[in-house]
C-alpha cells in the first residue's frame, strides 16, 4: 500500500470545490464594485430629482402667462361667468399638460444624454422630479396669479365689469403628464440607442472532454470492452 499523495490535515491545492480563504478575491484585480456603483447612481438621481424640481418654477411661470384667463362678472349679488358657454378653464389644463410634456421630453433626452447607462434609480429620480415639478408650478401658478378670494375681487372691481377668475387646475391627474412623458421618451431611447450586452458563447459539452469519446476524461463514455478483463490479461474459453 503506498501512502496518500496528500496528507488529511492540507487539502489539495487542485480541488475546483476548495473554499477560497477569507478576504481572498475569486479574480486577482477585480474586486467587486456593486455597492460603489449604487451610491454613484443613487447620487445622480438625487442631482436629477432636484434639478427637475427647481425646473417647476419655470413651468409654473410658463403656465401662468401662456394660459387663458376665464372672466367672470358681478351683478352685486352673485358672480357669473361671463361666457358660460366658454373654454377658457379647459384650455387652462391644455396649456398645463402641453408644457409639461414638453418639459418631460426635454428631461428625459437630457437625463439619458448625461448618463447613456441608464439604470432603475435614474428613472426613479426622473419620475419623481417630473412630479414634483408639477406640483410646484401648479403651486406658483395659483399663487401668482388672481386672487382666490372672488368675492372680494368682485367688490373691488364693481358691478358689471369682468375680472379673472383664479387659475387652478380642474383636473388634478394632469401634474402626471411630466413624469409619464419623461419616462415613457427615456425608455424609449434606451431601446432604440443603448447597445446590447452580447450574446454569451456557450462552453463545449463536458461530457466529451478534450480527448474525445475513451480519452479518460472526465464524463466521457467507456470504450467497449473496458469494463471486462484488465489491461494484458486473456480471456479463457
Amino acid at each position: 500500500m503506498t501512502a496518500p499523495l496528500t496528507p488529511p490535515h492540507q487539502p489539495s491545492s487542485n480541488d475546483p470545490w476548495q473554499t477560497p480563504p477569507s478576504g481572498a478575491s475569486p479574480v486577482p484585480g477585480h474586486e467587486p464594485s456593486h455597492g460603489k456603483e449604487a451610491a454613484t447612481e443613487l447620487r445622480q438621481a438625487a442631482v436629477i430629482t432636484a434639478l427637475l424640481t427647481a425646473a417647476g418654477v419655470l413651468l409654473g411661470l410658463l403656465w401662468l402667462w401662456l394660459a387663458p384667463r376665464v372672466p367672470l362678472i358681478s351683478d352685486d349679488t352673485a358672480v357669473f361667468l361671463k361666457d358660460s358657454e366658454g373654454e377658457e378653464a379647459v384650455a387652462a389644463d391644455g396649456t398645463f399638460v402641453l408644457l409639461a410634456l414638453a418639459f418631460g421630453v426635454v428631461a428625459a433626452f437630457a437625463v439619458f444624454f448625461y448618463r447613456r447607462r441608464g439604470g432603475i434609480l435614474l428613472v426613479a429620480g426622473l419620475a419623481l422630479g417630473g412630479l414634483l415639478g408639477s406640483l410646484l408650478a401648479w403651486g406658483i401658478g395659483v399663487w401668482f396669479g388672481p386672487s382666490s378670494d372672488v368675492v372680494a375681487r368682485a367688490r373691488e372691481a364693481g358691478k358689471g365689469v369682468t375680472f379673472d377668475a383664479p387659475l387652478e387646475l380642474h383636473a388634478a391627474g394632469v401634474v402626471l403628464a411630466w413624469p409619464i412623458a419623461a419616462m415613457l421618451v427615456h425608455l424609449g431611447l434606451t431601446a432604440l440607442f443603448t447597445p446590447r450586452d452580447p450574446e454569451p458563447e456557450w462552453a463545449p459539452e463536458a461530457s466529451w472532454g478534450a480527448g474525445g469519446p475513451g480519452s479518460g476524461a472526465p464524463g466521457a463514455p467507456e470504450a467497449p470492452g473496458d469494463s471486462g478483463a484488465g489491461a494484458g490479461e486473456s480471456v479463457r474459453p
